[in-house]
């Protein structure tokens, strides 16, 4: 019987910071879109609110602040259905590059 050495990577073992590797990709898209889904609502929540809703179509407040919330709301959608895809078509691509047959 022939016995094969398996190599276990050591855990403390990390590549350099500023390296190409010191963030897995998955890791590096979950930061990205963190950022995106606190970012984009809330910038475009205040952006709608006061330039479009109150200040081109000047509407109350009250008015200003609902529609800016429906806008923000999509928004956050829009961001979650791109990060899906996005995660989907990384999962698989990882799996096409590990089939060589």
């Amino acid at each position: 019987m022939e016995r094969v050495d398996k190599v276990v990577p050591n855990a403390l073992q990390r590549p350099a910071f500023g390296s190409e590797d010191f963030f897995p990709s998955s890791l590096k898209t979950l930061l990205v879109f963190t950022a995106l889904i606190i970012t984009v609502p809330i910038g475009l929540y205040f952006a709608t609110t006061s330039c479009v809703f109150r200040g081109a179509l000047g509407m109350s407040n009250r008015d200003s602040d609902f529609y800016a919330a429906i806008v923000a709301v999509v928004a956050v959608h829009i961001v979650l259905a791109r990060f899906v895809y996005v995660a989907w078509n990384e999962g698989s691509r990882k799996l096409h590059e590990g089939k060589q047959d």
